[in-house]
């Protein structure tokens, strides 16, 4: 995207969610990504609005103290990550800053108790990652060499990546093994997505390929990834246009979190940062104990499994119909006898059940609670809530549903907020808040 205007000196005031650096100039709010607060730079801008303007760095004039340099060759063009310029354990305390500006900005609510940080190694510690193969620019000829990569920030085109430092080990391994056969051309030309994901020990993989036409035999294709990638434990091809499905192997990893062991398959959601998931599971699970927990967005039962052996009954729901299938697997391997699996939305289920539990987790995408689901959990009043987010913002709007204001008191209070650090070196944040219903 070309500049509009000639470059603005700014100053940096603060780190906003998004990634952004926020700053004024002329009356207009500015954001500019890959700064630090304190920063002097001079920005170019891409878009103006009436109140606001859109840009990138053209110049570091006063560069931060705490500005470092980053790992990665790709960081600034690749669209995946937003602080590796940043120190990581400055990285917590900027998201901690943010989060509790979004709370209460967004939801009116001030938080005044601990968000509690939880983090991560800074690098090697996504077990999955998704790439993009094409061409590496748009108005290339047909039949131009393809790469392997990520998108550009805010746009379709490819940034080649023959290395990522997030990555575990063995994704990095992939990602150069799929690399040197797309470049040599081993595989099909139409391959435009793949997909890799890895164990606990970083050993095992799972790998899903989705082409724009499968023409080529399957067995072809994955015997040329075996002997480039030895150790894929289960391969799924997709072909796009028959909307059809091809799979080598048992169709599932195995993946341990403290002393459970979990079925994931090819199309389930599981979270990505190999190293907090132990804890995170702690978390959620608390100290609790009862009669009845309801597991929401259930996933494959992450939390539902710890859970039922924990309370006399565990109902997860989940509407995913491949996180399903690993879901009752799991469950029915957990040897608790309580457990129960409903696959459904969660405000078809919640509609229905009239059944006051002790407590409720809830994991929703980054949309949310629905205003449905909220009032349905007001309703039921369990004593505690357990709530893990993966968007702040939407947090905000939920909880101001769930805590209320000081002229409106809501059913519950937050009693613990914690900051998982779940996606170092971006601004994504992992939130999880326990909520306890007013006496």
């Amino acid at each position: 995207m070309r500049p509009m205007s000639e470059p603005i000196e700014l100053n940096v005031e603060k780190l906003v969610y998004g990634g952004d650096g926020l700053g004024h100039h002329e009356g207009h709010t500015v954001f500019v990504p890959f700064v630090l607060p304190g920063e002097t730079v001079s920005v170019e801008p891409l878009e103006r609005r009436k109140k606001f303007i859109r840009g990138r760095i053209a110049q570091i004039i006063k560069p931060s103290p705490d500005r470092i340099d980053a790992p990665c060759p790709h960081f600034g063009v690749c669209g995946g990550c937003n602080y590796q310029h940043i120190p990581y354990e400055a990285q917590l305390q900027f998201k901690a800053d943010i989060l509790r500006e979004t709370l209460s900005r967004l939801g009116r609510i001030s938080w005044s108790g601990p968000i509690v940080p939880h983090g991560s190694p800074a690098f090697g510690y996504r077990n999955r990652a998704q790439w993009k193969i094409g061409q590496l620019a748009v108005g290339v000829a047909k039949g131009g060499p393809l790469v392997v990569g990520y998108y550009e920030a805010g746009s379709k085109k490819l940034c080649p990546a023959r290395e990522c430092p997030v990555l575990s080990p063995r994704l990095s391994e992939a990602l150069a093994a799929l690399s040197s056969l797309v470049r040599a051309g081993d595989l099909p030309a139409n391959l435009r997505e793949a997909e890799a994901f890895t164990d606990d020990a970083d050993a095992g993989l799972l790998l899903n390929l989705s082409f724009d036409r499968l023409l080529d035999p399957p067995e072809q294709i994955a015997e040329k990834l075996h002997n480039a990638l030895p150790g894929i434990e289960t391969l799924l091809l997709h072909d796009r246009r028959k909307d059809l499905f091809e799979l080598i192997g048992p169709g599932y990893l195995s993946y341990r979190v403290g002393d459970v062991t979990y079925r994931v398959g090819h199309l389930s959601f599981f979270q990505v940062n190999r190293f907090v998931l132990p804890e995170l599971v702690n978390l959620v699970l608390g100290g609790d104990k009862g009669r009845l927990a309801l597991d929401l967005f259930a996933g494959v039962g992450l939390f539902a499994v710890p859970l039922a052996h924990r309370f006399q009954r565990v109902v997860a729901v989940e509407s995913n119909a491949a996180s399903m299938r690993d879901l009752e697997a799991n469950l029915q391997q957990s040897g608790a006898q309580s457990p129960a699996a409903r696959e459904a939305q969660v405000e078809t289920f919640l509609a229905h059940w009239n059944e006051k539990p002790d407590l409720v987790v809830v994991d929703p995408p980054r949309t949310g609670l629905s205003s449905q689901v909220v009032d349905r959990l007001c309703k039921l009043a369990p004593p505690v809530i357990a709530y893990l987010s993966c968007d702040s913002a939407t947090l905000a709007r939920d909880l101001a549903l769930l805590v209320g204001s000081s002229a409106q008191p809501g059913r519950y209070l937050i009693s613990e907020v914690h900051l998982v650090d779940m996606f170092p070196q971006t601004y994504h944040m992992e939130v999880f808040v326990r909520l306890t219903r007013r006496a």
